[in-house]
Formats: C-alpha cells, structure tokens, sequence
C-alpha cells in the first residue's frame, strides 16, 4: 500500500471559474496530493463556456442546470451519460464528498457500489443556509435532514473546529466526525507599508485601513458590517474599507454606500484572482472585519493572520471557535453600534494591537502542506482498513 499511488475523487457541486472557501479549498488539497497521488475532481461544467481547465490534477465535468437569480448551478451527473462513462472508469481508491449535494450523492453511490471507504467534509451550515433561502423553519428543516442523512452515508465525516462538530451532532450525524483544519497558500510578506498601493486607493497618512474578503451575500452579514462603517463613519474615524469580492448583493451595497455619501471611503475593488496581489491588501489592511455567522471556519480569516492582520469577530460565531479575545482576535457583541466602537477602541490602544496582530499569526496562521500530510496518511489510513475487509 505504502507504495502504490491512491486514486482519489473529489465530488463537489461548484468549481473553477466560480470561487468561493469550498473551490480554494479542494484545489489546494488537489494540487498538493497530486504530487504523490491520481487526483480526480468530479464537478459542474462552468458556465463560461471559453473556460480553459488549467490544473495538475485531472477535472471531470458533469451537466448542469443554471438557477435563475443565483450564480450557483443544479448538478445533474444522474443524466450525463459522458460523465457517468467518466466515473465508471475512474478505478477510484477513496471518495470524498465536498457537497451533500448532485455530485456528492453520485460519488456515495459509486463508493458503495465499488466497496471502497467514502468521506465527507462538511463545509457550510446548512440550515441556516437554507432558512435564509428558503424564509421558512419547516422547511429548512426538512432539507437540513436530507442533508444529516447523506453524511450518515459516509464512513466519516470532516469538519473544521469542534464548534461543528457539536453543532452536526446535535442534527443527528452519528458517524465518526474528525477535525482537518483550513490553511492557506500564503506566506508572511515583509511588513512594509507598500505606498504603491496607498497611492492607488488614494489613501492618506491618517486614513484607517480596514478589509473585508468574500462573497456578497446575506449570509455573510454584509449589511451588519455596512450599519457598523456608517456609525464609524458619523462618529469621525477617517478610513478606507476595502471590499474584495463579487456576489448577488453588490449592486445594492453599493446604492447604499451611495446613499450615504461613502464612495470614496468604501471602495468596491471586485474579484481578485492575483494571490499576491490579495496578499498585499491584507498586509496593507489594519483590520480585517468578518461579521459572518455562516462560515465555519472560513479561509479568509487565515488568510489575514498570514500577514498579521486581526480580525475582528462577532461572539458565538462558528467561525471564531478557535479566537481567545484581545489575545488571537477580537469579538464583538452581535450589534452594529457596539461592533463599530469596539474597532475604534482598537485603534487606540496600540499596545494591545501589536500584541493580537502577533498572536492571530501564531495562533491561526496555518500552511496547507501541514493539514495535507494529516489528510493523505488519512486516506491511506481508511483504504487498508477496507482492504482488510476484502
């Protein structure tokens, strides 16, 4: 076993040129376990359909159907013949599943059919993602236990913090969970102040630099942030708030920064796919502000400990079970007002900064070579003990 390389399929229900946590995370996996393993992901056709696949690992495509109003897809693998022959002939070793979803489904099946080990990673709260959608707690539910029943399909299901696990738990999974924690390809950039950039943004000397990286969805609690600025804004901080990223709310985040006259203290700067350049505006950003209490354990905050930017969190969110505050982070009360005075009393004790930005690197800064190792001896791990069973 030692020697032989395993053949492993990733199944998720979004990819390239879509980005979001879940594609970043796949790919680092992929990339680097394609380095000494077949790779294989399993994942919708983009819709655009000049898209050149461009990875070391190989990319199976399946039909879809797109969904009006969303920029996310319907998976239909069950009625793409080229796809199913695709997957017959696979001679896979390991599934894991990214998506309880099309495509994760098709992959449980194909591990039950070929008697090989199937596992799970959960990225998302579900539910809530289904409430916000859907307007009903009936019907979230009802879906949410689809969801707990195709994870119960798995061997094992992964997740990011215990936080998640307890949360799952208490749905119902009942297979063994396991913590992979998320990483990042980025490395420290030297702490410079890079006046290149300034001068793009129009920033000046007395200007607060804060950051936001992601989707613009409600999920993320964009209009809680955007409360916070405005009160930050009227109290008289002077700041740029940088938000990187594209999603179904832009247009109306920007009629209400309009509205208030913010223009040109929050700046819209779209999607960046330039790792480096993403880089450079974190270790440019004093404060990285991520209000969301969705995400699990999202990357970006990782991300910004890489360059010793500290985020700043709201309490109870999943996503900051690993932040001890005013020691790794910072947690706010789940209140604009409050969120807003709380950046402005980081901004004056200049000491206790110093010490969090140090400690958010120590503490959360994570390089994906590390977390890869765990998961490929994993994997090895979970298809010997099923070759015993043969």
């Amino acid at each position: 076993m030692a020697d032989k390389k395993l053949r492993i399929g990733f199944f998720v229900d979004v990819f390239f040129p879509m980005i979001d946590g879940v594609v970043v995370v796949i790919d680092n996996y992929a990339k680097r376990l394609s380095e000494t393993a077949e790779v294989i992901v399993f994942a919708p056709s983009a819709r655009n359909h000049n898209y050149i696949e461009n990875r070391p690992y190989r990319v199976v495509r399946s039909q879809k159907i797109m969904v009006m109003g969303l920029d996310y897809d319907l998976s239909m693998p069950f009625m793409d013949l080229k796809f199913q022959k695709e997957l017959a002939h696979a001679n896979l070793d390991i599934v894991h599943i990214h998506s309880p979803f099309g495509i994760g489904i098709i992959g449980i099946n194909y591990a039950k059919k070929h008697h090989i080990p199937v596992v799970g990673t959960i990225h998302s709260q579900y539910y809530r993602d289904f409430l916000q959608k859907t307007k009903s707690h009936k019907v979230a539910e009802l879906m949410n236990k689809q969801v707990i029943s195709i994870y119960n399909k798995c061997d094992e299901c992964w997740t990011v913090n215990q936080t998640i696990i307890d949360l799952y738990r208490g749905f119902g999974i009942k297979k063994p969970m396991l913590i992979h924690k998320n990483a990042t390809d980025f490395e420290p950039l030297p702490q410079d102040r890079d006046m290149e950039l300034r001068k793009q943004l129009a920033i000046t000397e007395d200007d607060h630099i804060f950051l936001f990286v992601g989707r613009l969805e409600i999920v993320k609690n964009i209009y809680f942030l955007l409360d916070a600025l405005i009160s930050l804004h009227q109290s008289g901080i002077k700041f740029k708030m940088l938000f990187i990223g594209t999603g179904p709310e832009t247009d109306e985040i920007k009629t209400r920064i309009s509205r208030h006259g913010m223009e040109d203290i929050v700046l819209m700067l779209g999607r960046v796919e330039d790792r480096m350049l993403l880089a450079r505006y974190y270790r440019l950003a004093e404060l990285f502000l991520f209000p969301s209490l969705y995400d699990t354990n999202s990357l970006v905050q990782i991300e910004a400990a890489s360059q010793k930017t500290p985020t700043v969190f709201l309490e109870g969110a999943a996503t900051a079970a690993l932040v001890i505050n005013r020691q790794n982070g910072f947690l706010s009360p789940d209140d604009p007002e409050q969120f807003a005075q709380l950046i402005t009393n980081i901004l004056a004790d200049k000491n206790l900064y110093a010490q969090v930005s140090e400690g958010c690197f120590r503490d959360l800064y994570r390089p994906w070579n590390d977390t890869v190792k765990g998961i490929s001896l994993r994997y090895r791990q979970l298809v010997a003990s099923y070759a015993l069973k043969k």
